[in-house]
């Protein structure tokens, strides 16, 4: 069934000619008219109106129509124009009236082809039944065959079913290949009731049904699977006496086929032969194709031999279904066998050919072959169906260790106008670095970066992790951090957050003396939830800190440690170290604290942690140092706080030697008698005669017994402030004190 595909030649009926024109008339409207009677042949000499050489016509100048300047006058047919107003506008009363002025003369063939011409399917409709409601045109058969066929393919098929059964109150009537359209565009619609209905109707509805309405419901109903509904109007068909055709037999063949129906489709062909419908190469198609699809190869060699006995010449088709039988049942050398005799034949292969051959011959380890064929497709230019060939050639030529075949394929691809894709370029890359041929792999990622080609969203072949890793990690461990990271930029913008890319991104940078860039990149990974490596971090730590600068070394420290990473006990010195050398004793204080609360390399570091207390007691930050010297303790570690109290004893830090004491006492640590001595002596030295008393009190309190030669000058220091009090109270238990000590040795002279 053939339909009308091209624009109807449009013939004026009656010419009209607008001799003058108001000077209101708006310019649109001068062109228009200009543009209707352009199909008047002039004459060599046309007739002068007598009239326009009266004095009157002279003193008035013509009026003529203006036109842009640098740009010809468009002779746009009609047809074209009302098109292009219909495309740009919305359907507006404003717009019909624009049409009806536009237009002289109305007939069938402008309106076809002004359906014919319309990009807008809601606009033609509007416009079919405006032009005849309004009486300008009655539609013909031709008119409406169009605008069902349009409504058909836009699926609104309940206003083409109005269309059609409106057809006889308009004095239309109707014909098979109406219904035929309507039948067939429920069926592409997937409503294979609807169709059924359609077709019921017509015998309703008085329309003849022949075997072209018979063989677009097979058609329509195979495609669905209804194979058993299809035998039934079959016997329906051949009991109204309709004889089915060679066509009817192929599509009923197809069909069963499709539904996976062998035997059923036996019996049809059966038929068909006892009928005396001789098959035709299609019927041989067909049937060899169903014998592929049960993977029956000995029974479709058989026929495509009987075709070719009854000088029946076999298609491109036919050795195509027969290459994809082979391919299907591993009997690749015989797929290639008949490739071969096809083009000995002179014909030539299309893209469903290469589309079948080539990987079977991947999946069958003869890359020779595939690249030979390769070739004879580039030769021919003749792109195939599935770009994911071109993939599946990388990967087999790569696996074969035949790289510069591999590299061909992407040449191949830009032959064939087939844009390679960020998973092609992938395979290459990761099969280049396999083999170290790491200069080819970043020549091939030059090309990938600088072409944007990750970032094109219509692409749907990306780049895998075992491609784009390996790479990154050998431009970040020689000195190409900065390239690895555009790459990487652009693979998150896709969606990536690969943890093993990122981390060595980081210690890239960080090899590299970047640690700013490195700690940007682990801001990134953090606000992603991508988890970081510990040895990220130490690269990271040990790169600020060769570039001198210890808090930002304590920053990725901390974060390090945020992270669930505890550093190593090297690791806390060089940090602690780097920010005591820097003069920032408080900050190296903390680290420490973390360290001992962490319980790491507090033993090995015991003389670091002895220089930040003695710092920070000498610096006043008396509290600070004692609640770290608590938390040793805690943590089962030790301080030497009589080597602390000498020193600030010797250094007159009487203050923070008291306060250190006094800590000791609470605490009842295990201190030497010469430490109570040293302290006792800087207070009275200082004049702090009241502290000493108090010290000194403590110390007896607690039950020791000091020989501190400088008692009776301390008594005398407090009677001369005033202090007789104390002085009396420190008297008294000194003696009492030597008087314990006197029975102590007595009782041990005894013993």
């Amino acid at each position: 069934m053939a339909f009308i595909s091209r624009s109807k030649p449009h013939q004026w009926t009656k010419a009209r000619v607008f001799i003058s024109l108001s000077r209101s008339s708006h310019s649109a409207l001068l062109s228009s008219t200009r543009l209707l009677t352009s199909t008047i042949e002039p004459t060599e000499n046309p007739p002068q109106n007598p009239e326009t050489h009266s004095p009157e016509t002279k003193e008035r100048p013509p009026l003529r129509e203006r036109f842009q300047r640098g740009k010809r006058q468009n002779h746009e047919k009609l047809e074209d124009t009302i098109c292009r107003m219909m495309d740009n506008r919305e359907w507006t009363t404003r717009l019909q009236n624009s049409i009806r002025d536009l237009v002289p003369e109305w007939d069938h063939s402008l309106v076809y082809n002004v359906l014919h011409g319309a990009r807008k399917l809601d606009h033609a409709l509007q416009f079919f039944r405006w032009s005849e409601r309004s009486g300008l045109i009655r539609h013909d058969r031709d008119t409406h065959m169009k605008m069902i066929e349009m409504l058909g393919q836009g699926q609104k098929l309940n206003h083409a079913r109005c269309i059609l059964l409106d057809m006889p109150e308009k004095g239309v009537p109707w014909d098979e290949d109406m219904f035929e359209v309507l039948i067939e565009s429920y069926g592409k619609a997937g409503i294979v009731q609807e169709s059924v209905k359609i077709f019921q109707k017509m015998k309703e509805l008085g329309v003849e049904r022949t075997v072209k309405s018979y063989d677009t419901l097979f058609k329509v109903i195979l495609r669905r699977g209804r194979y058993m509904m299809a035998k039934r109007y079959f016997n329906k068909m051949v009991s109204e006496g309709v004889e089915p055709t060679r066509h009817t037999y192929n599509l009923m063949l197809w069909g069963f086929f499709l539904c996976l129906k062998l035997e059923t489709a036996l019996r049809f062909y059966d038929d068909m032969i006892s009928r005396g419908i001789k098959p035709d190469v299609v019927t041989y198609n067909t049937m060899i194709n169903g014998y592929c699809r049960f993977k029956k190869m000995d029974e479709a060699e058989k026929l495509f031999v009987e075709m070719k006995g009854k000088n029946i010449e076999p298609s491109v088709v036919s050795y195509t279904t027969m290459i994809k039988g082979y391919v299907a049942v591993d009997r690749v050398d015989d797929g290639l066998r008949i490739f071969e005799e096809m083009r000995s034949f002179g014909i030539e292969a299309n893209a469903t050919t290469y589309s079948t051959l080539l990987p079977g011959l991947c999946d069958a380890g003869k890359m020779v072959e595939a690249k030979n064929v390769l070739k004879n497709m580039m030769a021919k230019h003749i792109a195939p169906n599935d770009n994911s060939i071109f993939l599946k050639l990388l990967v087999s030529q790569s696996k074969a260790g035949d790289m510069a075949a591999a590299t061909e394929v992407l040449k191949a691809m830009a032959t064939l106008n087939v844009p390679a894709e960020a998973g092609h370029y992938g395979v290459l890359i990761e099969n280049q670095c396999k083999a170290n041929a790491y200069n080819r792999a970043i020549k091939l990622l030059d090309i990938l970066v600088e072409k944007e080609i990750i970032l094109r969203h219509q692409d749907t072949l990306e780049m895998e992790p075992s491609a784009y890793n390996p790479i990154i990690e050998h431009l970040c461990n020689n000195g190409q951090t900065s390239k690895a990271e555009v790459l990487f930029r652009q693979l998150m913008k896709r969606g990536v957050q690969d943890q093993d890319a990122l981390n060595n991104l980081i210690c890239g940078h960080a090899k590299e003396g970047n640690p700013d860039s490195s700690y940007e990149i682990l801001k990134i990974m953090s606000r992603r939830g991508v988890p970081r490596e510990a040895n990220a971090y130490e690269l990271l730590i040990k790169s600020y800190m060769s570039k001198g600068e210890p808090g930002d070394a304590k920053t990725a420290l901390d974060s390090m440690i945020e992270d669930g990473h505890v550093p190593d006990s090297s690791l806390f010195r060089s940090v602690i170290e780097s920010l005591f050398e820097d003069g920032r004793v408080q900050t190296a204080s903390r680290v420490m604290m973390i360290m001992i609360d962490k319980n790491v390399g507090i033993e090995e570091n015991m003389d670091l942690v002895a220089k930040i207390l003695e710092a920070l007691l000498m610096r006043g930050h008396v509290e600070e140092a004692l609640g770290r010297i608590d938390l040793l303790n805690q943590n089962g570690h030790t301080a030497d706080v009589d080597r602390l109290l000498s020193v600030l004893s010797e250094k007159g830090k009487t203050i923070a030697a008291l306060k250190l004491l006094d800590f000791g006492l609470e605490r009842d640590l295990s201190l030497e008698f010469s430490s109570y001595d040293k302290v006792l002596d800087a207070l009275l030295g200082a004049g702090k005669t009241l502290n000493a008393y108090s010290v000194l009190c403590k110390i007896m309190g607690k039950g020791s017994v000091t020989d501190w030669k400088s008692c009776d000058e301390l008594i005398k220091s407090l009677n001369q402030e005033g202090n007789t009090k104390q002085a009396d109270v420190l008297s008294r238990m000194i003696k009492k004190g030597q008087g314990s000590k006197k029975d102590k040795k007595e009782d041990n002279v005894s013993l």
